[in-house]
C-alpha cells in the first residue's frame, strides 16, 4: 500500500515533463474531451507545441522548480505524450501508479525508460499496475481523472468514460485513499472528460467550477469535504473554465516556496479578486501555452507529473 501522508505535502518542487516530437490533434481523444478544438489552426503545431514547452520548462526553472525533461520518441506515434500525468503517478512512500488509458495510442505513452530515469535519482518500492484494466474497457487516468489532495488522502474524481469507479476504488484501496466521486457536465451537458480540467487542490485552496456538478447532493458533499479540510473555495465560471482556469497546479521551488502554475490563458481568463485569493497561498506563474491547450485539450496542470518520489541519497 502506498500512503502519502509519510510527508504529509500536498505540492512538491520535483516535476517530470515529456518534451513532445509528434503532437498534434488526437482524433482517438476527441470524442470525450471537449476541450480539444478541431478547427485549431495546424500549422507547424509540432513545432509551435515544442517552442510552447520549452518555454514553460524555461519559467518554472527559472522560478526555481527542479524539472526533468524527457524526450518523447518519433515511434511509437503518441501525439499526447506531453501529458504525462494521465498514465503515472509518484507518491511519497517509494509507490508508482500507472494508469489504464482509454485510446490506444496514449498506452503507448508508458514507457519503462522513464521509470528507469526516475528510479536514478529517487527511491522505488513497487509500482502498482492498474493498466491491466484497458483489457475490460475500464480506464483512471491518473491525475487527469482524480485530482488528489495529499494531505488528507482524498481522491477527488468526476466519473466519466475515462474514469471508472471500480478502478476508482481500487486506486483509492491500494493507496489508502477516500474516494469523493460525483458527477460533472459543460454548459453543453457533455461529461467533462478529466476531473482536473474542473477543479484543482492547493495546500490551502480549492480552484472548482461548481456549476458543472449539477447534482446538488453531490455538489453539497464535494463543498462539505473541502471545507472540512480547511480548503477556502475560489469558484470558477464555465467561461473560465474552459480557458483552462481549473488546470493548474501548485508546486513548491527549492527554496520551499509555493508557486501555482497555470497557462496564460487561464491566468488572463481570472478576475482580479481571484487572484488575489490565488496570490495568498503563492506566487502566480504562467506560461502562453494556446497550441497544446487548443489542440490537446489539456493544460499546464497536465504537462506536469509531481515526483513525490523520495530523493536518492
Amino acid at each position: 500500500m502506498t500512503n502519502d501522508t509519510m510527508t504529509n505535502t500536498q505540492s512538491t518542487s520535483h516535476i517530470l515533463m515529456i518534451r513532445p516530437v509528434s503532437f498534434g490533434f488526437n482524433e482517438e481523444t476527441a470524442a470525450s474531451n471537449a476541450f480539444q478544438n478541431r478547427n485549431a489552426d495546424k500549422n507547424g503545431v509540432d513545432e509551435k507545441a515544442q517552442q510552447e514547452f520549452d518555454g514553460m520548462v524555461t519559467i518554472l526553472r527559472e522560478n526555481g522548480v527542479d524539472v526533468t525533461v524527457i524526450d518523447d520518441t518519433p515511434e511509437p506515434y503518441t501525439p499526447d505524450s506531453i501529458f504525462p500525468n494521465n498514465w503515472v503517478s509518484f507518491h511519497a512512500d517509494g509507490g508508482i501508479f500507472l494508469y489504464p488509458m482509454q485510446a490506444e495510442n496514449r498506452r503507448l505513452e508508458r514507457r519503462e525508460d522513464i521509470i528507469a530515469r526516475i528510479e536514478d535519482c529517487f527511491t522505488v518500492k513497487h509500482i502498482i499496475d492498474l493498466s491491466r484494466f484497458e483489457m475490460e474497457g475500464k480506464f483512471l487516468e491518473g491525475t487527469g481523472s482524480m485530482v488528489l489532495d495529499r494531505e488528507n488522502n482524498i481522491a477527488y474524481a468526476c466519473i466519466s468514460p475515462r474514469t471508472d469507479r471500480e478502478v476508482l476504488a481500487l486506486f483509492c484501496k491500494e493507496a489508502g485513499y477516500k474516494e469523493v466521486s460525483f458527477h460533472a457536465f459543460d454548459e453543453n451537458h457533455q461529461a467533462i472528460y478529466h476531473t482536473n480540467v474542473l477543479m484543482c487542490i492547493g495546500s490551502k485552496f480549492a480552484v472548482i467550477c461548481l456549476d458543472s456538478i449539477t447534482d446538488n447532493d453531490e455538489k453539497n458533499a464535494v463543498t462539505t469535504i473541502l471545507k472540512l479540510t480547511h480548503k477556502e473555495i475560489i469558484t470558477i465560471s464555465f467561461e473560465q473554465m474552459n480557458q483552462f482556469a481549473g488546470n493548474m497546479l501548485e508546486v513548491k521551488n527549492s527554496a520551499g516556496h509555493t508557486l501555482v502554475v497555470m497557462s496564460l490563458n487561464a491566468f488572463t481568463a481570472l478576475d482580479e479578486k481571484q487572484k488575489a485569493c490565488l496570490e495568498k497561498y503563492g506566487k502566480l506563474i504562467y506560461a502562453d501555452i494556446n497550441t497544446i491547450e487548443t489542440n490537446g485539450g489539456g493544460s499546464a496542470r497536465c504537462m506536469m507529473a509531481e515526483v513525490h518520489l523520495p530523493v536518492s541519497q
